[in-house]
């Protein structure tokens, strides 16, 4: 079994290798947050979602991705978000603690994946932390303080990464991860929904980046959770328009794939797509 590479030294390089976990068993059953609560009666169409993760899945494949898939288990309705289990900065993979018992398993099943691999890990056993409220630009790890990211996770992460600069942002109690409401897509400019973040830490962010702002109703339809592939080429939900016009206008190729059955649960694009290798 040829060995797996780590390397994530930022969220828009070449991506090589991700790991996903196809929705066989994906529904909405704790509510956990605003987006689910919104379609918890209707819940999640099974097979539209399994569909549009397929095509998600063929396009990632198109564009030279190498893909790794988690076995989907019934006991878990979430498992499909891989990029809340565990993220990679720089050559180091974590495995992420995961606070929502309706998640908690999670982890167990990337570790033994990892393992069968002998791929090397950190395992934040001890401080509660999610992927998605992870970003890397450079020696640089923003992370988001939410309901599901401790102020001691992001201290035990630093201690781990000594040469990095690790950068805590809390962000408003109705957001469930930080790539709901700031993605970096280049070296230089990052989607933002600015109410979901302090002034003073918008003003940061602003003299790094140029901020491209996204509008309410684009935020909720999850319009900052591109996925970023390389070559500013970037993977977006046809419903927002305004988010693919100001991309391409900027000279992004925007690729537009359908995903509203699973964004129904709160995460889109880059929530379903773990990283291992980007360069």
């Amino acid at each position: 079994m040829k060995q797996t590479q780590l390397s994530c030294p930022n969220e828009f390089s070449p991506l090589k290798e991700v790991i996903l976990c196809e929705p066989t068993y994906m529904k909405i059953q704790d509510i956990i947050n605003e987006t689910q609560r919104r379609y918890h009666k209707e819940n999640i169409d099974v097979d539209r979602a399994v569909e549009q993760h397929n095509k998600f899945h063929e396009i990632l494949r198109e564009n030279n991705i190498t893909t790794h898939l988690l076995s989907p288990k019934n006991t878990f309705p979430e498992q499909v978000f891989t990029r809340d289990i565990g993220f990679t900065v720089g050559r180091t993979l974590f495995i992420s603690d995961m606070k929502m018992p309706v998640r908690q398993g999670e982890e167990i099943e990337l570790r033994n994946w990892l393992s069968a691999r002998g791929m090397s890990y950190i395992d934040l056993v001890e401080d509660e932390t999610e992927g998605g409220d992870v970003l890397v630009h450079g020696n640089t790890v923003y992370i988001g303080l939410s309901d599901r990211t401790t102020f001691e996770a992001v201290e035990r992460i630093q201690s781990y990464l000594p040469d990095y600069n690790v950068i805590p942002l809390p962000i408003h109690e109705d957001i469930l991860h930080l790539d709901c409401i700031f993605n970096i897509i280049s070296d230089n400019e990052a989607l933002i929904y600015r109410e979901g973040l302090r002034g003073d830490d918008i003003t940061r962010l602003s003299s790094q980046f140029d901020l491209i702002d996204v509008c309410r109703e684009e935020q909720f339809t999850m319009g900052v959770n591109v996925l970023s592939i390389g070559n500013k080429k970037v993977i977006s939900l046809p419903i927002n328009k305004g988010v693919n016009k100001e991309l391409r206008d900027r000279g992004f190729e925007v690729i537009e794939v359908e995903f509203d059955e699973i964004i129904k649960s709160g995460g889109s694009f880059r929530c379903c797509t773990l990283p291992l290798l980007r360069g």
